[in-house]
């Protein structure tokens, strides 16, 4: 179970608080406007924006106090952070050794993972060779080998075509499945919501409102969802 336990997060004037907790295997999306706070609480739950109070718990243990690397979650940012000069290989195997010293098993796990997500052959190319779908699978494909539990999304293919998109959001969730990887997902589009994810937060003026079942959620919009909404 993830549990953010009366957690707050303070930014200048800025305030935000949560105090939620889903089950393992989750599908997750934060959904809510620009400056929210949607990212906000993604970077607290990456490690890299202190508490103001409250506590993050991962099985019961309190990981809040854990630097990044320590916890058991992996980020996908927007931008996904595809290193220009490296090629897919060497992108994917920052993964497994921070110094790219990848032994023949690293680099069979990194060619098993881009077989798995329609690369295959394309681990000498570099990122400007590479279509924003293959990008985008080519970022994911370098969270997934870090195997942790709790997979974090900042919007990642908020660029690619509506298409591209849903096809991506399908195949990140079809491996969660699969994996039981605990997924939390920031958007700020309610088709994203409804579409990849099994629980919705909303989140809106200073505040992340307990978890709701999605479909439950969107029949039964409650006042802050209609007004997100226009509706």
């Amino acid at each position: 179970m993830l549990h953010l336990d009366h957690v707050t997060l303070e930014q200048g004037s800025f305030r935000l608080t949560a105090n939620w907790a889903i089950e393992k295997g989750t599908r997750l999306a934060l959904l809510g406007g620009s400056g929210a706070g949607k990212s906000s609480l993604l970077m607290a739950l990456a490690g890299f924006l202190p508490l103001q109070s409250g506590r993050i718990l991962w099985a019961g243990q309190d990981i809040s106090g854990l630097e990044p690397a320590a916890r058991p979650v992996s980020i996908l940012f927007q931008d996904q952070n595809l290193f220009p000069h490296l090629t897919l290989v060497q992108n994917l195997g920052l993964a497994l050794n921070p110094r790219l010293r990848l032994t023949d098993v690293d680099r069979s796990r990194i060619e098993a993972v881009l077989d798995r997500l329609g690369l295959s052959g394309l681990g000498p190319r570099k990122p400007a060779d590479l279509s924003g779908g293959q990008q985008g699978r080519a970022a994911l494909g370098r969270v997934l080998l870090q195997s942790r539990e709790v997979l974090l999304l900042d919007e990642p293919f908020a660029a690619l075509g509506p298409a591209l998109k849903t096809d991506l959001l399908a195949l990140v969730a079809e491996l969660a499945s699969a994996s039981g990887t605990t997924v939390v997902m920031v958007t700020h589009d309610p088709a994203d919501a409804r579409r990849f994810a099994d629980q919705v937060v909303l989140v809106h003026d200073g505040l992340t409102e307990p978890p709701a079942a999605t479909a439950a959620l969107f029949a039964d919009p409650p006042e802050a969802l209609r007004a997100y909404l226009g509706s």
